[in-house]
């Protein structure tokens, strides 16, 4: 799914009305039903519904949902903030309306003393300001927005919180700026819906469809991208009858140092479940019996150093190699990785210590084949890239990481994002906090590593790996909860995540 800038959507909106054609006031009524079938079934008649209504079109947005509202017999009352702008003629027709229903309470909003009191039990649905916001919020609105958030009500964004920019929000100001419970935005996520500093006032969030135009949707070009299913699934090869384990890849992982065997498990798992033809995992000598026992479907590569990996040999017989979970930051571990980045021609999966190395060691950088794959959580990358100020930065920051490296980028995290050479930026939508577990990490160096071997771009298996590793971990809390999870459910539950899609 494709994800627009602010200006972008404006354009959007415009065309739809134009070529639809549509005029303005029924695509704003449109946009009220879809929100109206949302919220029908999460609150009821007998609540107060406490309705804002900014001088925009989210607050069109917003006065044609109270007429829908109270057609229904729903106890609203609407609040219009008052400025000095004049009255669009959409917003006429849409207050008309409105008043057709004598039972809606009507005021309009100009001092403080006109804020009502908010009971807690109540619901508030704000449609104050839009996605066009340039600027923080000042005068009446903030005392508004300060009365909203303080009431202790359930608080329901149209679009997107009020206050909140659609981009970047380097520095928020959190008493100009509603803290939804839930924000039912039109057509596309917006961009900051990714970003932590949005979080706390964007609470859960929903992707209401509202018909706009396909074909200036299509043509709309556009860096930013969001990771669905429909997508997954398109990528995702089926398997012919007649195909053996040579047609699925042979895979190398370097893994694991004494004390850190799990990290070599847990990876090796997460490429047999990913669909691996054969996994060859190298490891000190004193790990052979922890991964012949926990991963029996693996081969077994023996370092000469009993503790921590030195060197490994023949990796030209080898489809794609993963290195560094659990890998330890000896000085022998840091010449052996120098030697396998300068022999290395194929494009690799990079993580954990291997990046840890990499960044203490800088030159290294420059060793990474074209192509390859790095996999740094916030912490890891900061060491590669240099700190940010903020996720926006940062991610604009990691693409320009992989366009100048010719490498493909997954930064780990809530959304995590992947950036590929040639400026694309996908943020995933599965997974959840329970994930946030020792060795998470691991299994996906084991999915994508799968994924490469089996011929898939590094991109695709970038951002299929992901997607699917999150969908696992999804899969598995509902079983465990997001307390219980571990990271040997995610592994365990990679086949699931695969039939989910249709493989």
């Amino acid at each position: 799914m494709k994800i627009f800038t602010s200006s972008q959507i404006s354009i959007i909106d415009n065309y739809t009305i134009i070529n639809e054609p549509i005029c303005e006031t029924d695509l704003i009524k449109r946009a009220a039903k879809k929100l109206y079938e949302w919220l029908k079934t999460e609150i009821n008649k007998k609540q107060q519904i406490f309705i804002f209504a900014g001088p925009g079109n989210n607050g069109n947005d917003a006065i044609a949902l109270t007429s829908i509202l109270a057609a229904r017999d729903f106890n609203c009352k609407l609040f219009l903030i008052k400025n000095k702008t004049f009255k669009s003629e959409p917003r006429k027709e849409l207050l008309g309306e409105t008043y057709l229903f004598g039972s809606v309470f009507v005021k309009e909003v100009e001092v403080d003393r006109d804020i009502p009191e908010i009971p807690s039990d109540a619901v508030v649905i704000e449609g104050i300001f839009g996605t066009g916001l340039n600027r923080c919020a000042e005068g009446i609105y903030c005392p508004i927005i300060e009365r909203i958030n303080n009431s202790g009500a359930k608080v329901i964004s149209i679009d997107l919180p009020s206050g909140l920019f659609s981009e970047e929000n380097a520095n928020p100001e959190r008493n100009a700026i509603i803290w939804a419970d839930m924000t039912l935005t039109f057509e596309f996520p917006k961009l900051c819906m990714f970003f932590k500093e949005a979080a706390p006032y964007i609470g859960k969030w929903k992707v209401l469809p509202i018909g706009l135009h396909n074909e200036i949707i299509e043509k709309t070009e556009t860096n930013f991208f969001m990771l669905t299913e429909e997508l997954i699934a398109k990528e995702i090869k089926r398997r012919d009858k007649f195909s053996h384990k040579g047609n699925f890849g042979h895979s190398l992982l370097i893994a694991g140092s004494y004390g850190m065997g799990g990290a070599a498990v847990l990876s090796a798992k997460g490429a047999m479940r990913s669909g691996a033809g054969l996994l060859t995992v190298h490891i000190p000598k004193l790990l052979y019996e922890v991964i012949q026992i926990s991963v029996p479907e693996a081969i077994c590569s023996i370092d000469l150093s009993d503790s921590i990996f030195t060197y490994v040999e023949n990796i030209e017989n080898y489809n794609t190699i993963a290195v560094g979970p659990g890998l330890g930051k000896s000085p022998e571990t840091v010449d052996g990785l120098r030697k396998l980045l300068k022999s290395s021609k194929k494009p690799m999966i990079i993580d954990a210590d291997a990046l840890n190395i990499i960044a203490s060691e800088r030159d290294l950088i420059n060793l990474i084949p074209e192509g390859s794959v790095i996999t740094p959580h916030p912490g890891e990358f900061a060491r590669l890239a240099g700190e940010t100020e903020n996720s926006y930065d940062a991610v604009i920051k990691q693409s320009e990481f992989s366009i100048k490296h010719n490498i493909v980028v997954v930064l780990k995290g809530a959304h995590t994002s992947i950036t590929t050479p040639e400026g694309e930026i996908f943020f995933n939508s599965t997974g959840n906090p329970g994930m946030a577990t020792a060795g998470s990490g691991d299994v996906l160096t084991g999915v994508i590593l799968a994924l490469m071997a089996q011929g898939y771009s590094s991109k695709v298996a970038a951002f299929a790996g992901v997607f699917l590793h999150g969908l696992a971990g999804d899969i598995a809390v509902e079983t465990t909860g997001e307390n219980s999870l571990m990271s040997s459910d995610i592994a365990a539950s990679l086949g699931a995540a695969f039939k989910r899609i249709g493989y």
